[in-house]
């Protein structure tokens, strides 16, 4: 099977083609999540994975991404990576040929382009345009607080408030930045063969208007992806300056190894969150080894994923729509 977050039909058939290669899919499931993932950085998906969407306050688009095999528990992350296009083709490389898990920024250039991977620029006119207009608004939204002057009304350079007082908390990542299918929808993908060997990965392009050099959950075990093979394999989306703090999948994971569904380990993975943040969006997809799967989310009204897997009718690759977790009345954080 092959199941990811969002409407990413394109990325989830043809991981599916390539998972199809060989009978029950035998051998492939590391090729399937990777060049399904890479379809959708070539296509430049809802422009918020792959090349020219989502530019940082400098104007440049940067990538996150990761693969990680549910068999050896090897991993390989890239983060903040400039100027290379297909990042999880690079976070493959870091995976197999170093013996390092994470590569980032210049360096994960630099490691890219001795792997045979074209320099490149990652904008567009259209991400360009897109910075000029946010310049324009005073740089409205952005990711910058307790600085003068204003982050509200000016562009800065910014410099810290002076007070010997700590601010409290935020129980929210930014108001102004609403997560969704059309702003900053990370792709998560597992594919499992016939012997229940899994692989999970990620890829994204991060927030628009981030602080240049912000990296957030995509490319961290545990938050953006975590696969078991003794157990299952879970994905997020959504805040990831929030999620990562929580390694959402990880609990997803370890909560399936103890004995819960996937049903129930995805939403104590989004319920932990909710017990430090009420407002907040999130969504983790947890599959067991057996290809059971479910969904739970926070702070939309329902959450798409796209799955593929041999059915006796009816498509083989098909979206499913789960509702979300009320934002209003009382939370339950039993269990978690």
């Amino acid at each position: 099977m092959v199941i990811n977050s969002w409407t990413h039909t394109e990325g989830n058939e043809h991981a599916w083609h390539v998972l199809n290669r060989t009978p029950g899919g035998l051998g492939e499931t590391r090729n399937a999540v990777v060049e399904g993932i890479t379809r959708c950085e070539k296509l430049q998906s809802r422009l918020s994975v792959g090349y020219g969407g989502s530019p940082d306050e400098l104007g440049e688009t940067t990538l996150d991404a990761m693969i990680m095999d549910g068999a050896t528990m090897d991993v390989g992350c890239v983060a903040g990576l400039r100027r290379i296009k297909y990042a999880i083709r690079v976070a493959r490389h870091v995976m197999e040929h170093t013996r390092h898990s994470m590569l980032v920024g210049d360096s994960a250039t630099e490691f890219a382009k001795s792997m045979g991977f074209r320099d490149e620029s990652l904008s567009t006119r259209n991400s360009t345009d897109l910075w000029q207009q946010w310049i324009d608004s005073k740089c409205q939204p952005n990711f910058w607080r307790n600085v003068y002057p204003d982050p509200k009304i000016t562009c800065g350079p910014y410099k810290p408030n002076r007070t010997s007082i700590t601010p409290e908390k935020e129980n929210s990542v930014g108001k102004e930045h609403t997560i969704g299918p059309d702003n900053h929808d990370t792709i998560g993908m597992i594919a499992i063969d016939g012997d229940n060997h899994i692989h999970a990965g990620t890829s994204t392009n991060g927030l628009s208007y981030k602080i240049s050099g912000r990296v957030g959950d995509s490319p961290i075990p545990g938050a953006g992806a975590y696969a078991d093979n003794e157990v299952g394999a879970a994905t997020a989306t959504g805040n990831g300056d929030v999620l990562m703090r929580f390694l959402p999948t990880l609990l997803a994971v370890e909560a399936m190894r103890a004995g819960k569904t996937p049903a129930q380990a995805a939403e104590i993975g989004i319920r932990r969150v909710l017990k430090h943040y009420t407002n907040f969006f999130g969504a983790v997809i947890a599959v067991n080894r057996l290809g059971e799967y479910a969904v739970s989310c926070y702070g939309w009204e329902e959450f798409s994923i796209v799955v593929s897997s041999p059915l006796k009718s009816g498509p083989n690759t098909r979206i499913e729509t789960v509702n979300c977790l009320p934002r209003s009345g009382p939370i339950d954080f039993s269990g978690i």
